[in-house]
């Protein structure tokens, strides 16, 4: 792997496991199965695949902002907006 998508790998890696902390099902369990991800393709060498993949791990970062986004937006509607339905 080049020095440069070493770095990549090694920055999503840390985004992930920074992003992983308010995981609804927890930090360990977000761990654990990162640490996983991340092994199971320590063996590709081809450039082209690790590109592919680092676009997957960026893929991640955005559905996990959002999740995070949308519980956070949920919380406060609830707290400020009184539910009609009911």
């Amino acid at each position: 792997m080049a020095n440069s998508l070493r770095g990549e790998v090694l920055n999503l890696y840390k985004n992930l496991l920074y992003l992983g902390r308010e995981y609804p099902k927890g930090a360990d369990y977000f761990r654990s199965r990162l640490k996983a991800a991340f092994l199971k393709n320590k063996d590709v060498k081809d450039p082209e695949k690790i590109k592919q993949l680092i676009a997957r791990g960026e893929f991640v970062i955005k559905e996990l902002e959002a999740l995070y986004f949308l519980r956070k937006y949920r919380a406060l509607k609830q707290r400020y907006y009184s539910d009609d339905n009911q």
